[in-house]
């Protein structure tokens, strides 16, 4: 399938169909206990506060005027008392319940409704979240954190407004129109016609409304997205930002893309600027026009072409619940506004969840109980994806950064991989975790293809120790510990001896209950370095993957962490990625790789006596050091 410039989130999400109706189907009937009852408590709220304004009018007619007798619906006329003294007492006891019957329910619904929202908002959020742990490193490789987290906070939190709010007020909406039409026509039905005769204008309104405001809010979400990204990017980066004084150019960027937010907001504020007071409009027309044709009625008699008796009781009834009709109408901008916000928001929570992930487990996959670490890779070819919607498309297209990557590695032994930056070093390893899978060829692992293997096992079985150590907001001990979560204290401190970390954490503030901040940012490289090894010595992996693990410290930092690397390579299969090739000289192979070709291969001897690209490099950095060392001494 051909890509196109969109992205693939943006693809999937125009592919959902009906998301909230899926949002219902397939997190709300989990909950639907609390949804029903929500529902149940919420319409008979909404009955018993409509009982007071009839009770009022009928007390009115019966009891101060005495215009007609004392009568309810649906109530025996033997149940009732017979006394003016009676009924009065009896019409404030009824009130009275009335009020208290719409406090409990309204309790009991706010109690129900807010547990479904948030049940079914906590398993979308995680669910959320689970899936984009799945996606595959190409959807990484094209999409920017900052909407993926704009996805799992902004959006989720729209669909909890809308199955908090919103659904809850629609429903009391239907329950009170349609019993205020029902009390009106039983009260008198020519002039309940007047008072709803705004009613199919306000439709049609709404309508209207729905679909103009529906794009808006499409695009408004999608501004949140590139907001949260570059508000993201900016602080991450604000090292860089403030030695490369570019703190003006960051907070113009920021500023467009809360401009961009701005101006989409102010484009939903509009159209509810439209909405919301014409349709408290057609409500007023709805009340002025009841009391104008019940005032007339009443002093005048029945006004054109009405006809019958109507009562002070029956015209009080109708203003009270005419106004009442006006205040749940005016609220409908307010519900489709939250509608509207969580179609919007339901589509991108779905877009996330629909895009396919390509990186899985086979149906019947090996486990790999007791692996050996022998590797073997068998004229590999491979090509990044395009974008993440060529990778979830299957499409092969992109350019080829592999071709005919071939060698073996028994278990125990090392494997070296040197040559120019860009080269495709890295690239061969993360195909050997199966990040990305190859095009052409296979990777085995112990005589199994790597596609062959389950994830968790193959992953399992290999530790990864890069050039930047990436550490959690916690304390030592929880990020020693972290991927061996059943490891006891002694031998988190068995690890950290053995990676040279022991006595730096030992004179911390609180040893290893340390808290190092985010990034380990407390903590320099060096020390951050050691316990990303001390973290892969306590995962005991039979492979081991070295990415440039000494590159970015000093002499000395690196002497400890290559004492704490050997300690950690011996017994096991273990690649290496190194331009200082003095680290590397003792493997047992080394692969000299250019342009994404194995271009020399051998011993640290043999490659230097074929003169080639490795020799060049080795004489280079060897007349550097005994330059260095010549400085020194001088």
């Amino acid at each position: 399938m051909a890509t196109s410039d969109r992205s693939v989130f943006d693809t999937y999400r125009d592919r959902v169909d009906r998301p909230l109706s899926r949002l219902f189907r397939v997190y709300g009937r989990p909950e639907i206990e609390w949804f029903a009852l929500g529902m149940a408590a919420n319409v008979v709220a909404r009955i018993a506060s409509l009982l007071p304004p009839l009770v009022l009018g009928i007390a009115i007619d019966a009891i101060f005027v005495e215009t007609e007798p004392f009568s309810l619906p649906v109530v025996p006329d033997a149940w009732l008392p017979v006394t003016q003294s009676g009924q009065f007492w009896f019409s404030a006891a009824l009130i009275a319940g009335a009020f208290l019957t719409t406090a409990i329910f309204t309790w009991v619904y706010g109690t129900a409704a807010n547990t479904f929202a948030h049940r079914v908002m906590h398993a979308v959020r995680t669910d959320s979240f689970e899936r984009m742990q799945r996606l595959d490193m190409s959807f990484f490789d094209d999409k920017q954190t900052g909407e993926v987290m704009s996805v799992l906070n902004n959006d989720a939190s729209n669909l909890e407004v809308f199955l908090d709010d919103a659904l809850q007020n629609s429903a009391r909406l239907g329950v009170m129109v349609l019993g205020i039409a029902a009390i009106l026509f039983y009260l008198n039905a020519q002039l309940a016609l007047v008072t709803l005769i705004a009613v199919p204008a306000m439709v049609l309104f709404t309508l209207w409304f729905m679909r103009a405001v529906e794009p808006i809010y499409v695009a408004q979400r999608a501004s949140i997205g590139d907001l949260n990204t570059r508000l993201e990017n900016s602080l991450g980066g604000v090292q860089l930002v403030k030695t490369a004084t570019t703190e003006e150019y960051e907070t113009e960027r920021v500023r467009r893309a809360s401009y961009d937010y701005f101006e989409q907001t102010m484009a939903v504020i509009k159209l509810n600027y439209v909405y919301r007071p014409g349709m408290e409009l057609l409500a007023g027309v709805s009340f002025a026009a009841t009391f104008v044709v019940g005032g007339i009625w009443l002093f005048s008699g029945p006004p054109l072409f009405f006809s019958g008796e109507f009562t002070v009781g029956t015209f009080v009834t109708f203003l009270l619940m005419t106004q009442r009709f006006v205040t749940p109408l005016a609220e409908v901008s307010t519900i489709i506004d939250q509608y509207e916000n969580a179609k919007a928001s339901s589509e991108r929570v779905f877009g996330l969840m629909d895009i396919p992930v390509r990186i899985t487990d086979a149906p019947d996959g090996v486990s790999l109980d007791e692996p050996e670490g022998r590797v073997e890779y068998r004229h590999v070819e491979f090509a990044y994806p395009e974008s993440a919607l060529a990778a979830a498309e299957n499409d092969e297209s992109g350019e080829r950064v592999l071709h005919d990557i071939d060698f073996e590695a028994a278990p125990g032994e090392t494997v070296a991989l040197v040559g120019p930056t860009g080269a495709g070093k890295s690239t061969i390893l993360k195909l050997l975790l199966r990040l990305y899978d190859v095009n052409r060829g296979e990777i085995r692992v112990d005589g199994h293809d790597v596609r062959d293997l389950t994830l968790s096992r193959l992953r399992g079985a290999i530790g990864y120790v890069g050039q930047d150590a990436y550490l959690f907001d916690g304390t030592v001990t929880e990020n020693i510990r972290y991927g061996n979560f059943e490891a006891d204290d002694e031998e988190v401190q068995d690890a950290a001896r053995a990676a040279e970390a022991h006595e730096f954490i030992r004179d911390l503030p609180a040893g290893y209950e340390t808290r190092i901040g985010e990034r380990g940012v407390k903590l320099s490289g060096g020390q951050q370095q050691r316990l990303s090894i001390a973290r892969t010595i306590l995962q005991d992996p039979e492979i081991l993957i070295l990415d440039e693990a000494t590159s970015n410290v000093d002499t000395e930092t690196e002497r400890l962490i290559q004492r704490s690397l050997d300690r950690l390579t011996a017994e096991r299969t273990t690649f290496a990625i190194a331009h200082r090739l003095s680290t590397v000289k003792g493997a047992d192979t080394i692969l000299v790789v250019e342009d994404g070709r194995i271009t020399e291969r051998g011993t640290h001897e043999e490659l230097l006596e074929e003169g080639g690209t490795y020799a060049t490099l080795w004489g280079v950095q060897a007349g550097k050091i005994e330059a260095l060392s010549g400085r020194f001494e001088d």
